[in-house]
Order: structure tokens, then sequence, then C-alpha cells
């Protein structure tokens, strides 16, 4: 009974975090369903292995639908023996995305309770955590891998802070469980920045080992935490071998040309450019929205009211209201930071921030300062290309750090650690008398002060924004040549206001948290009072900022059926989907980042971080530089191609759907090679940048390319002879199943319009393997003997096979461990 009684406390907490969490998200308890752009996106992209999945009810693998194909690894691929993923379903049992917001406070609250923090702070400190902007703002947009890895970070954290407090039973069993868990929410981005953090982290532990003369506690801490690494990864090892060896094919990999697509030579080969991977680097003043969301403008998409200079300055100009606001919600762009686009501050919150200041003065424990390093390290690191030569010694010298873009993004460490210590300074003020007025005044006078400094300075800055020339270049149009010069004066009036009036609302709530803590102080208000007090209005707060960026309205939430079918066929899709052979399709309106195509068709577009590399450089290098002048190679008569293109006909693309005035139309291209050819030469360069050029000046009907290192490992192609009437065709379609037929005359080299991967694909000819080579940079191409014969591609990675293998096995393992955990656990105490 009183173990019973004991959990009763954390039992309200997790019911109270269901019933919150379902609330906060009520439209899903009507039926409907969020809408994710990044969702639909990735629904089009995967249509067809979904499809796949509901009629064969098993995995295929591979998808022809994005990209010209590719691997499924990292498209929501299901594998053999994920108990693990299991368990991760059996936690995050609410409907989406109220999971996620669940994953949130659960997560932190554990932290927080091996702090020895009490439920009730605890629960505040959860709410408060899942709240942050940040984090809710990416599951309004579709980041769900995103959120689920950072759903299970506290618990990490939580498991390695037990261990070097030397609970190796319980602190290894839940490090285990947790990295499993992170592991299987597949964003290794995520968990590579929590890698980074632990890290960071150990540096306080290893000190404090040090200090205490307890170094040889050292073995037993590393052995405890290999045990659970080990088995966590050991119970991942199918998707992290399928990641490993997708990596180096995916646009994350090294790539092997020299030069650019425009002819310039590469400054150097990291996997990514530099450029792109510091694209979005956070502002160093900017990281002021942490307490104040909208000093920078908040996000892209930020309404102003009736109210505002420019909506008034409008109406002067003679517009009617209703001119008034469409300009206003149109070109008001109010954000004004170094980011390309931001959907919203990464706000923490005032009294977050209150109580972190809180800690640092009046939290005795020393490993505050662990959580201090890691929230700095974080916040240095978001800045990217603003602290160049930090970042810069990242990308070069840390292993992985090039892999991965949106620096930005490691400020979820901050997000976690300054709340952790937040709450942390909130217990220790109850629970340690001690100087506690000095420590809350000297918070009060830090806290106010940052916000009357930041008043005093607001005539330093410009309130100017990369985009305020983008947008007198959209209002040039108008007769009054100084309309955008006046329109753009009238925003930086707007973005004055919201710098001051969010400063004053942060003030004014850490003027209400220093109040309540004083009036505790002096017995006016019971310690339970003030702690509910404060933590509402540190909830409200976030819960009021977070609503401005994901409402429950009707444009974020809408019916089952219009989530699930994202896409609806325009007349060009229906127009194709009469044809029933095999074919590509390009879009042209997206290119290759269009998902939509993909979702009725076999299309080149697609929508992933991690695309085919080499099918991205191909892109760059000629397909747009090739399709030129459209009016100049399209009959508008017949609706189709009058000049051939190479490398459009290669990839077996079809149709082209081209937006006119009377929306989108089909054009056909009568010169696409088909699913597969035979050639009459094979040509033969020394490297890749001799490659991907060559392929831009060839018949790719009857012209194939190859690189010497490709075929070192197969030798010599043997001479073949060309036979006119020599057919290859196509008879059976999957996606990780083709069979053909073919009829030569003589030996012949066939090219495939299919993507190489050179792991999991097996080719046979009539039953005996053969040998698949690469060629025309990122084709398939086999040597057919001369006759009739059967050709069969199957895509049966081993890679899943070895790896789900491992899974179970560790699984095993994993299960024995926590089961003779529990035992003695159970024997200790009796």
């Amino acid at each position: 009974m009183k173990q019973l009684q004991k959990f009763y406390p954390h039992l309200l907490a997790i019911i109270g975090f269901i019933v919150i969490s379902l609330v906060y998200f009520y439209p899903i308890l009507q039926g409907k369903k969020i809408y994710q752009s990044d969702i639909a996106k990735y629904t089009g992209m995967a249509k067809e292995q979904i499809d796949f999945r509901a009629e064969n009810h098993t995995e295929p693998y591979w998808t022809n639908s994005s990209f010209g194909g590719m691997p499924t690894y990292q498209s929501g691929a299901n594998y053999p023996n994920d108990y693990i993923g299991m368990l991760d379903n059996a936690i995050r049992f609410l409907p989406r995305p109220a999971d996620y917001l669940f994953l949130y406070f659960l997560g932190f609250y554990a932290l927080m309770l091996v702090f020895r923090v009490d439920p009730l702070k605890a629960f505040f400190g959860a709410l408060a955590f899942g709240l942050s902007t940040y984090l809710i703002v990416i599951i309004g947009v579709g980041h769900n891998a995103k959120a689920h890895a950072i759903g299970y970070m506290p618990l990490v954290v939580a498991g390695f802070i037990l261990v070097f407090k030397k609970k190796y039973l319980h602190g290894g069993i839940l490090t285990m469980l947790a990295v499993a868990l992170e592991i299987t929410a597949n964003h290794f981005q995520m968990t590579y920045y929590l890698l980074l953090l632990l890290i960071v982290m150990s540096g306080y532990f290893l000190y404090r080992l040090y200090q205490e003369k307890d170094l040889k506690s050292l073995p037993k801490i590393i052995g405890t935490f290999a045990v659970a690494v080990i088995l966590a990864v050991g119970v991942n090892a199918t998707s992290l071998m399928a990641t490993k060896e997708y990596a180096d094919f995916s646009t994350r990999g090294k790539s092997e040309l020299t030069l650019n697509a425009d002819g310039s030579k590469k400054e150097s080969n990291i996997a990514m450019d530099r450029s792109y991977i510091t694209e979005y680097s956070y502002g160093i003043v900017e990281s002021l929205n942490l307490f104040a969301p909208r000093l920078f403008g908040g996000g892209n998409g930020e309404k102003l009211t009736e109210d505002s200079h420019v909506y008034n300055f409008m109406l002067n100009y003679g517009a009617s209201p209703e001119e008034a606001r469409e300009l206003t919600d149109n070109y008001a762009v109010t954000y004004w930071g170094d980011q390309p686009q931001v959907a919203a501050p990464a706000y923490i919150g005032a009294v977050v921030f209150f109580f972190f200041v809180l800690a640092l003065y009046h939290d005795k424990r020393k490993i505050k300062y662990a959580f201090v390093a890691g929230a700095i390290f974080s916040l240095l690191l978001s800045w990217g290309k603003n602290l160049s030569f930090l970042t810069d010694l990242f990308i070069d010298y840390v292993p992985m750090y090039d892999k991965f873009r949106a620096v930005s993004s490691i400020q979820v460490l901050l997000e976690l650690c300054i709340p952790a210590l937040a709450i942390m300074g909130l217990q220790s003020f109850f629970t340690n008398e001690e100087n506690r007025w000095k420590s809350l005044w000297k918070t009060g006078a830090t806290t106010l002060g940052i916000i009357v400094l930041l008043f005093v300075c607001k005539s330093m800055f410009n309130f100017a924004g990369e985009i305020d020339h983008q947008l007198i270049d959209a209002l040039k149009q108008h007769p009054d040549k100084s309309f955008g010069t006046q329109f753009i004066d009238a925003l930086r009036e707007d973005r004055k206001d919201l710098y001051s009036a969010d400063l004053l609302r942060s003030g004014f709530l850490i003027a209400i948290s220093f109040g309540a803590l004083y009036l505790y102080t002096k017995n006016k208000l019971a310690a339970n009072t003030a702690v509910i007090l404060v933590g509402l209005f540190m909830v409200g707060d976030l819960f009021f900022v977070d609503k401005n960026y994901l409402s429950n309205d009707g444009k974020q939430f809408r019916s089952a059926y219009e989530i699930d079918n994202p896409y609806q066929p325009t007349q060009a899709d229906s127009l194709i989907l009469q044809d029933t052979t095999h074919f590509r399709v390009y879009e042209l309106a997206g290119g290759i980042y269009s998902p939509r195509s993909s979702y009725f068709h076999k299309s080149i577009g697609g929508y992933s971080a991690v695309m085919p590399r080499r099918f991205k450089e191909v892109y760059e290098h000629h397909f747009e530089k090739s399709m030129g002048d459209l009016g100049s190679i399209i009959d508008p008569q017949t609706l189709s191609i009058t000049k051939s293109i190479p490398i459009i006909n290669a990839f077996n693309i079809k149709y082209l759907i081209v937006g006119t005035e009377k929306g989108d139309i089909p054009i056909v291209n009568p010169f696409h090679n088909g699913n597969a050819w035979f050639v009459k030469e094979l040509k033969t360069v020394n490297n890749a940048d001799e490659e991907i050029n060559a392929l831009g000046k060839i018949d790719t009907k009857n012209v194939a390319i190859r690189n010497k290192e490709n075929f070192k490992k197969s030798g010599v192609i043997p001479v073949f002879k060309t036979d006119s009437l020599a057919t290859i065709k196509l008879d059976l379609y999957k996606p990780n199943h083709l069979i053909y037929t073919s009829n030569n005359s003589n030996d012949g080299f066939a090219v495939f319009s299919e993507i190489y991967y050179k792991d999991g694909w097996k080719a046979t000819i009539d039953g005996e393997e053969s040998d698949i080579q690469r060629v025309d940079y990122t084709l398939r191409g086999m040597l057919i003997p001369k006759g009739k014969h059967t050709i069969e591609f199957k895509f049966e990675p081993q890679v899943v096979k070895t790896g789900s293998t491992i899974a179970l096995f560790s699984s095993i393992l994993m299960f024995i461990v926590i089961i003779g955990g529990v035992y003695l656990d159970n024997r200790k105490k009796t």
C-alpha cells in the first residue's frame, strides 16, 4: 500500500499529461487530423511503398516513385524483429500529434524525478518544456522524427546522470531503454546533437570523479554504458546498418566530383556544401528571442493587427480596408533576423528564464554547471556562420558534423538544459532557506536589468531585414516610386512596437514571478500556492505564444480523409494515368523538390533531405540546362516535344507536366528511351568529372558512359556487335522486382532506366546470376549474351536480413537484462 501511495502523485501527473495533450489538440477528439506540410510531402513521396505494403503485407525496401528510384530506409520502412519499435508505439499510444506532446512531458518529468524534484514542480516543469515554442512548431510543420527524438532526450540524460551517480542498475537499464528508443526515433541529427551534449556533460562528471579521488569507479561506469549502448544499438541494428549503407549513396555522402555544375572548382570535399550547412544560422543578438519571443519580429507568418503602422499607412494611402488587410497580410513580413525564414521564434519562456537565473544564484548542486556548459555549447554552435571560426572547426574536424544542415536546430539542447536548470532552481528555492532573499533579489535585478538594458539599446537596432529589399522590389510596380520605401518605413515601426511590447510582456511575467516568491518568503503565500501561481504563469505564457503559430482552427486541423489523401489528381494526372505502360514523369513546376507527382506517378521529384546524391548531381549539371526554352522544343498543336533531350530520355521520362494559364498540361516526350535498350557503343572515361560531363554530350539511346574506375573489378567489357532488330522489354513491374525479356542475335550491352545501387539488387539471366554495372553516372547496365533471355532484378537487401537477426538476439538479451535487474533490485530490497 505504501508503494502505491508513493506512486499516486506520479499517476496523477501522467493522467494530467494525457488530458492536457488531448485537450491541447482537442480537434483530434472530433476525428480530425493535423495538417503537417512536411508529412503531406512525405505521403506524396512514399505513396508507392505505402500501397505496396497494404497490398502485399510486406516491405518493398525500394521505391521508383521518387528521384528515379531509391531505398526506403529513410522513408518509414518497417523492419522485422523491431521489438523496441513496439515499445515505442506503446508509449506513444495517444493519437497524433498528442502522442509527441505526451512524450515531451513524460521524458522531462522523469528527468526531474532523478533530481528529486517533487511531483508538483516536476509536473509544471514538464509542461513548460513540452510547450517550448520550437517544440510545438516542429509538430505543426511535420518534423515528426525530430519531435520524436527530442521527446526521448530527457530520458537519455536521466539515465546518463544516474549511472554517474553510481546507480548502475537503475541507471544502466534506463540508459539502455532510453538510448534504444532515441535511436528508433530515426532522427540522427538530433541524436548526434544529444551525443555532443553528453560528451560536454561527461567532462563535468569526470572532473568530479577526479576531485573526489574516485576514478576507481570509472571502469564500472564505462562498463555499464558499454552494455547499455551495445544492446540499444543492437535492437536497432537493422535501421542503423541500412542507414549506414545508404549514407554514402545519399547527399550526406562525399561527392566524387571536383567541379560544380557551373564548371568552377569545388572548395572542399565535405559531405555537404558549407553554405548549405550554415544557411540556417541563428543570429547572435537574435538569441534574445529565448525570453522575449518577437524581439526580431517573431516568425515569417506573423500577422499584424488593424492598429499596425502598415495597415494605417495603407488606409491613409487611399486603400479600402479589404485592400489594406490583404497587402498587410501578404507583404508585412515582421521577421528581420539572420535566417532565411523561421516559422516561429525559439521561445523558452520568460518565467523559465527567470528560474534559470535563480538556479545559477541559489542552487548549490554543482551539476548545474554541466547544464550551463551544455546550454552555452548549444548556443555558440547555433550561431553557425555568425561564429564561423567555431563552426568551421567543427565542420572540418569533428566527425559527422558536416552531414547535418540547419545548425540553428542544435538549440534544442539549450531548450532542454535551461528548463531543467529552471526547475532545479525553483525546487532549491523552496528547500534551501540559506540566502533565499539574496538569491531572489539578485535574480530579479539580473533578469529585469536585462529587460531595461534592451529597452535602452533599442535605438541601436535599425529593424531592417534581408527581406526588405525583396519587398521593395515586389512593390516597385506601384506608380508612386517611393511607395515601397514608405511601406518598409511603416513596417519597421511595427517591428519596433513588437520589440517593445514583448519586452514589457516578459518584464511583467518576471515581475509577477518575483512577487509570488517574495510573498512566499514573507509567509504571505503557502508553498504550494506560490508554486501553482508561478507554474500557471510559466505554462500560460508559453501556451498563448504557441497558439500564434499552431492553432486548432480549420486550416491546421482537417478531416481525416483530407489528411490521408493530401493530393487530388489534376486533369494532367488523369490523362497520364490512362497510360498503363511504365515510365517516369517530370513536373517542371517543382523540379526534383516536388513530391506531388510522386503521389500519382513514378517521378523524378520527391521530398527527402537524403535524396540520392548522384541523381541530384545529374539534375544540377544537366536537367535544367537541357530543358532550355520550352517554347522552342514543344509543339503547341500536338502538345509534344519536337526535339530530343538525351538526358531526360535516359530516365525514361515520357511526360512533362507543364503549368499554363489553363492549368497543368501533360506534354508527351516521344523520344524517351523506354525501360531498357541496347546501346551501340560504350564510351570509357577516367573519372567522375569526365563521366558526368560526357553525359551531356551523347545520344543516350545509342551510347553509354562508363567510368573505368567502376569497371576495374569486373574486368574489360568484351566487344559486342549491334543489331537494329534487338529488343528488350519489361514484362513485370514491382518496385523491388523487375522482369525483362531480351532478344538479340549478338552479344549486347543493355542500359536499364533504373537507378544503380550496389547493395541489395541481384540480377539473373535465365536464373544465372549476372553482374550489374553502373553506367551514365547513375543508371544500371548489363552485358547480355545473344539469343532470347529472361532478365530478372530483385531487391533483397542483405543488410535487412543481417540486421533483423542481430535485433532479435539483442532484444532477447535486453529482456534478460531487464528481468535480471528487477530480480536483483527486489532481492536487494528484501
